[in-house]
């Protein structure tokens, strides 16, 4: 009788064994799986993220005129500086601070932001009518191209940004042209250059660019 209960009571702790080994393979399968599932996913950098969302943000205001949301992105010692065109010029282009970029907001006055490709006459605008002939001139909100410090562009004008600021990151938003007629002569991007410190991005940069001579 004690035999027939030594091995009841064996072949019972068998069968716990096993069961708790079966549950064991059971939950490491499903780790592996989220595991599996998890590593298939893309990876999206954080910054990548940030960015992008910021020029979406920016652009949007810049749109419907809001000039004043920019403010908040100027970095008091750098200023944010204009370039009507590709090449970054740290000579001509003009580089405001946020008291300045403020008060030229409801100023009329206008500035020399360069010379125009081509007639190489001065640019003289107001900060206002430099937002719509340099800036948002198209719907950079929705633009046929989107990148990150890359450029789809391919003008005469030499993209220096990287070269100007080193330690930056920059968006482009891109049409390859809107008329058959141009054949890709009218052609426009965007820029936008960002520093980051303490946590927070700076614009520093608002570069323009299009079809060059």
């Amino acid at each position: 009788m004690k035999i027939v209960y030594s091995l009841i009571l064996s072949l019972l702790f068998l069968s716990a064994c096993t069961n708790d080994k079966k549950a064991t393979t059971k939950e490491e399968e499903k780790k592996d799986s989220i595991s599996i599932q998890q590593d298939s996913l893309p990876v999206i950098e954080k910054e990548e993220i940030g960015i992008s969302d910021l020029t979406q943000t920016i652009l949007k205001e810049i749109k419907n005129k809001n000039y004043t949301f920019l403010i908040q992105y100027i970095k008091p010692d750098l200023g944010l500086r204009f370039s009507p065109y590709g090449f970054v010029n740290t000579s001509t282009d003009i580089v405001l601070k946020p008291e300045q970029f403020r008060s030229l907001l409801n100023d009329s006055t206008k500035l020399v932001w360069g010379h125009y490709d081509g007639s190489g006459d001065e640019i003289h605008l107001s900060l206002p009518e430099y937002f719509d002939k340099f800036v948002y001139n198209a719907d950079f909100l929705k633009p046929e191209k989107f990148s990150l410090n890359k450029s789809a562009s391919k003008g005469n004008s030499l993209n220096n940004i990287m070269e100007v600021y080193p330690n930056a990151e920059y968006t482009e938003s891109y049409f390859s042209g809107f008329e058959k007629k141009y054949a890709g002569m009218d052609w426009q991007a965007l820029r936008l250059v960002f520093t980051m410190e303490g946590g927070k991005y700076y614009l520093v940069g608002i570069v323009h660019d299009q079809w060059t001579i």
